[in-house]
């Protein structure tokens, strides 16, 4: 399922790639949800869902690696989170 709202977020919303920019926007408050890869790193993860708890943000563990993230993407690095 969540792999699907990605897909659909892709065609629909612009899309932000990486921890530094997501968590920039989410402490601004410009964030609705999360997509974080099965093997984003605990440090990541746990800044992201602490600024979470602060706003109504929707974060999706999804069950691909980054590498495979990166693929559904269209993007020639690996990426951990993306986010909109």
């Amino acid at each position: 399922m969540t792999l699907e709202n990605l897909r659909k977020a892709f065609k629909e919303e612009q899309l932000i790639y990486g921890s530094e920019r997501t968590i920039k926007k989410l402490k601004q408050g410009k964030t609705k949800t999360i997509f974080l890869a099965k093997n984003c790193p605990p440090d990541v993860r746990a800044t992201i869902q602490h600024y979470a708890t602060l706003q109504p943000v929707t974060i999706h563990d999804l069950e691909e690696p980054n590498t495979e993230l990166a693929l559904i993407c269209k993007k020639k690095y690996n990426v951990s989170v993306v986010s909109y």
